[in-house]
């Protein structure tokens, strides 16, 4: 997952040649879409118990990025809620800095999309959420 949304674009922007503070969130939630969630973060899927995954910034989450050339992933599993119906079909993953609307920081499009149905669970393995800058 490599695409920024506009709005981290600017943040980023503005703190770099500006000197704008930007507060990093201290929980990023994961989200699941149906289609790519474009810069402003739409088709995240709806269903009985969907509900975003918040995962603690920090050392204990995410792995250094010392040596990988922008890239982390996390360091210990992502599970969504058991599906208590239809989810549909998830292609993309997003990262928000709230647990419902907020701000899309980054979103892209899985390896492999996987149909959710009642009562299965979507889950990231530990190092299966990779995010890369470049």
């Amino acid at each position: 997952m490599a695409a920024f949304s506009d709005y981290l674009e600017d943040a980023l922007v503005d703190h770099i040649f500006r000197g704008t503070a930007f507060t990093a969130p201290t929980t990023i939630f994961v989200s699941l879409h149906s289609a790519d969630p474009t810069d402003a973060g739409g088709s995240e899927v709806t269903g009985t118990s969907y509900a975003r995954v918040g995962v603690t910034s920090g050392t204990a989450a995410w792995a250094a990025t010392s040596g990988t050339n922008g890239l982390t992933d996390n360091l210990a599993a992502i599970t969504f809620p058991q599906a208590g119906g239809t989810w549909g079909t998830v292609t993309h993953v997003g990262l928000y800095d709230a647990a419902s609307a907020g701000n899309l920081l980054f979103g892209g499009a899985l390896a492999a999309s996987k149909a959710i149905g009642t009562n299965d669970t979507f889950e990231f393995a530990i190092g299966d959420l990779d995010i890369t800058l470049a």
